[in-house]
């Protein structure tokens, strides 16, 4: 055999050698940072402690929650999730009406965003992403951008959450006051104190329970 077959072996070798380890380790780089939710697609924080804290069985970081549909219901709030086309987060609250995200430049709206829903049968439409399928190269939320919004939209959820509350109301046909089944099924705006704060968001403060 020539030294040159010999060569042409060897590097073919080599190749199916580094495809093999490259794989499963460009998941595992993967599975650090961020994973698609269903069923829009938007992506979830792997990086949060809080957020997808490490699965004992797994010894991986797993989202706190399945999906994110309007009827979801975040044990913790806020929740944060991502669509790569755009620069930063959405962060996510729970609402009577259903889940609500915060936008920096349009306030507290009901999830999800219209763009990602069917017009007529209103439908999921799932984010395409292919154009980010190295998800390794996406990197965490910058810290910058987490401290100052975070405690800005804790504080506009706050401020909007009796408008939902009174919504609700005026869609039942009366007070709260005379049907108690009703009242029953909107708690009360939540403290300050209870929504997650920066530092616990990124894992840097300790929660007591």
């Amino acid at each position: 055999m020539s030294k040159v077959k010999r060569f042409q072996i060897f590097l073919l070798t080599l190749l199916i050698a580094v495809f093999f380890v490259y794989l499963p380790h460009s998941q595992a780089v993967v599975d650090l940072y961020w994973a698609a939710m269903p069923p829009y697609n938007t992506l979830w924080p792997l990086w949060s402690p809080i957020l997808s804290p490490i699965n004992p069985l797994t010894d991986l970081p797993t989202p706190i929650v399945g999906n994110l549909r309007p009827s979801t219901v975040l044990p913790i709030q806020p929740g944060l999730t991502w669509d790569p086309n755009l620069e930063y987060p959405w962060l996510l609250y729970n609402t009577p009406f259903g889940m609500a995200y915060y936008d920096p430049y349009t306030g507290v709206n009901t999830w999800p965003p219209r763009y990602l829903r069917d017009n007529f049968l209103g439908l999921p439409l799932p984010i395409n992403l292919k154009p980010f399928n190295q998800f390794w190269l996406l990197t965490p939320t910058a810290t910058s951008w987490i401290n100052p919004i975070v405690p800005i939209a804790n504080n506009a959820y706050i401020a909007a959450y009796p408008s939902y509350a009174v919504a609700y109301e005026i869609l039942q046909g009366g007070t709260l006051a005379n049907y108690p089944i009703f009242a029953a099924l909107l708690n009360p705006p939540p403290p300050l104190q209870s929504l997650l704060t920066p530092a616990s968001l990124l894992g840097l403060e300790i929660l007591l329970p």
